[in-house]
């Protein structure tokens, strides 16, 4: 069986980590290569990297920040912020990461995904989503969550997936640092629309949140959060035994 993956999400911005609430708020944490370091070394299968503010200030990743911190980690790294093209693609895998996340770029220009999956493979191409109900309706909101699209959400990322996006990941806007658990509506209905391994981010708050996560949806491959694990709130070695301690396949 696979095993379920706990990835830690670092939202970059200015280079400083931060954290906010329902994307809004946000609060300096620490040194991105500091935390990256921390996280390869206790446990975690995989890191996310996300320059938060890059596309909706119309400028590029930071890459000197992601060049130091993909040298410190031993673990694949997902890197998206102000990927608005191949080349863009081409620039950050050449600074260390595994796998190119986007999001903002690929509204912009639909066949970016393609373009992408054509020269560097699917698995290179994460589609991120950010995800709101807008009228009881899964709305696909561009520029780190402050601008509606009005694309509906489970459409977009099937179509992206035809376009050869190899993972996705789902951020829920409605349960964003609240704590009170994963958005396992809108996981299902991803899960139930898609092939390709879904990513749950959004609404941890315990450890109870990522067993609840795997029980109800077996489709989802991977749990992403940031300041339950930032701060200290869940050590990911105490997970991994709990998700054992529960039938749920970890890497420990």
């Amino acid at each position: 069986m696979i095993t379920k993956r706990i990835i830690p999400c670092l939202d970059v911005k200015n280079g400083r980590v931060v954290k906010g609430v329902n994307f809004e708020k946000l609060g300096d944490v620490a040194s991105p290569v500091e935390l990256a370091q921390y996280y390869s070394s206790c446990g975690a299968d995989e890191l996310v990297f996300y320059d938060i503010t890059a596309s909706a200030e119309g400028r590029q990743l930071f890459t000197d920040i992601l060049c130091e911190t993909a040298k410190s980690v031993f673990i694949p790294l997902t890197v998206g912020g102000g990927i608005n093209s191949v080349e863009d693609f081409d620039r950050v895998l050449k600074c260390g990461a595994d796998k190119v996340s986007v999001n903002s770029g690929a509204i912009r220009n639909p066949n970016l995904v393609k373009e992408a999956a054509n020269l560097y493979g699917d698995q290179c191409v994460v589609l991120s989503v950010d995800v709101k109900r807008v009228d009881g309706v899964f709305r696909v909101f561009a520029k780190g969550g402050r601008e509606n699209t009005g694309m509906e959400a489970i459409e977009w990322i099937k179509r992206c997936v035809g376009n050869g996006a190899g993972e996705i990941v789902v951020n829920s806007i409605d349960t964003d640092g609240v704590k009170q658990g994963f958005d396992l509506e809108m996981l299902d209905a991803v899960c139930n629309a898609v092939s390709v391994p879904v990513i749950a981010s959004g609404g941890a708050g315990k450890i109870e949140d990522f067993i609840t996560l795997f029980n109800a949806l077996p489709k989802v491959d991977a749990g992403l959060a940031a300041s339950i694990f930032h701060f200290g709130e869940v050590a990911i070695r105490d997970l991994k035994d709990e998700m054992k301690r529960n039938g749920i396949p970890a890497r420990v």
